[in-house]
């Protein structure tokens, strides 16, 4: 990919907030896409596992929308199901949604929000449930519908003792309804182990076409549903760029209608900002399925350098500094794929990445990117965002 210096990496980042995941596609690409029969037609309902919700499709991902209009012009679309986190926006994303919810019926739509658990903590329990207790006061609610572990990063902390021990009192408090984890990595494992510690009743999970294990993860899903458990699907456009440097975005409707083939899949969480992007959503939720011309155009897009990373882990083994380079090319997407450069640094600092971080590597010793990154450049192009002021990265 074209090399990204230093001041193309400020300016990007300083514009970040006038685009989005799920585009507006205009012209005749858009055109050829299935059109909506029914603009008034009620969109299609599945039931989230043994948890009996019954949710449309279509959700929205809140985490980069901060204009609590374009939120409710989906709850009056017939989207019912909305999904944050305590970290988005540094909170304000929680805050907006109890301000916009307060004085909505409780039985007209479901909230998922979600909390990282330090494990290494001594003081994890204490901290874990103020966590929650913050967001639900945020939120303005008494519970949470759904309440996911975030990010898990391997099977260890699936099965955590002090992880279930913490879920479980939060659902016995009546704090949340259902217990879930979100994952980006190793995903048909953590199905496997969330399924054997029976506690588990959502997964958010990572789910594109691009996705090189989708065999094993389908399979996974499926034994995941035979157990009673409900998936959401993340990250359903690939990055949201139809190419590495992204200059072009991705159709999300094909992108969507590929995601929804799967009957195992509940509900799909898009992260629109805008109205046209919200109406580009309904667009594929009113007409579902997946056409002829979505197929080409995603097939086309296969095996094309996205910005998606296939968290497969092998990059890891490779670096000479072990990096975790999965972990910084999701910091890189948010930035350059998604235009969300605050949580592109947050992620970064969180692992502690420096700006320098191949610092002293003579020569890259990642060679064999599943993805076709050429990973020292795509480091070297966003690491430097941990040392921008935050304020000029809102």
């Amino acid at each position: 990919m074209r090399n990204i210096n230093r001041r193309k990496f400020l300016s990007i980042s300083a514009l970040a907030g006038a685009s989005a995941v799920v585009p507006q596609m205009t012209g005749s690409k858009y055109a050829m896409a299935a059109p909506v029969d029914d603009a008034d037609k009620k969109i299609v309902t599945r039931v989230l596992g043994k948890t009996g919700m019954e949710i449309p499709i279509l959700s929205m991902g809140v985490m980069r929308a901060d204009n609590p209009a374009v939120v409710r012009a989906a709850y009056n679309s017939g989207l019912t199901h909305f999904d944050t986190a305590h970290g988005y926006q540094n909170g304000k994303n929680e805050e907006m949604l109890g301000v916009f919810f307060k004085d909505k019926d409780r039985n007209t739509f479901t909230i998922a929000t979600k909390g990282k658990a330090n494990l290494k903590s001594d003081n994890f329990e204490q901290d874990y449930e103020e966590l929650l207790n913050t967001s639900l006061r945020r939120l303005q609610m008494d519970y949470v519908d759904i309440f996911y572990a975030h990010a898990i990063g391997n099977t260890g902390e699936v099965n955590n003792p002090r992880l279930i021990k913490m879920l479980k009192k939060f659902k016995d408090e009546g704090k949340i309804k259902h217990i879930g984890f979100s994952t980006h990595a190793h995903k048909p494992a953590q199905i496997d182990e969330a399924i054997a510690t029976g506690i588990y009743e959502v997964c958010l999970v990572s789910y594109n076409f691009k996705l090189d294990i989708l065999p094993e993860l389908d399979a996974a899903i499926q034994r995941g549903v035979d157990a009673g458990m409900g998936f959401v699907a993340m990250k359903s456009m690939a990055g949201g760029v139809a190419d590495a440097d992204a200059t072009s975005k991705i159709n999300g409707a094909a992108c969507l209608r590929w995601v929804w083939q799967n009957k195992n899949i509940t509900t799909a969480i898009p992260g629109f900002t805008s109205f046209d992007l919200l109406d580009n959503c309904l667009e594929a939720a009113h007409s579902p399925k997946l056409g002829e011309w979505d197929i080409k155009y995603l097939a086309g897009l296969k095996e094309k350098e996205l910005l998606y990373c296939q968290n497969c882990g092998n990059c890891v083994k490779e670096c000479s500094k072990h990096l975790p380079v999965p972990d910084i090319m999701r910091a890189y997407m948010y930035n350059y794929g998604y235009k969300y450069p605050s949580l592109s640094k947050d992620t970064l600092t969180e692992l502690a990445i420096a700006s320098n971080a191949c610092s002293g590597c003579k020569k890259c010793t990642v060679t064999h990117c599943s993805s076709g990154f050429n990973v020292a450049a795509k480091i070297a192009a966003i690491t430097p965002i941990v040392n921008v002021p935050s304020h000029f990265l809102a």
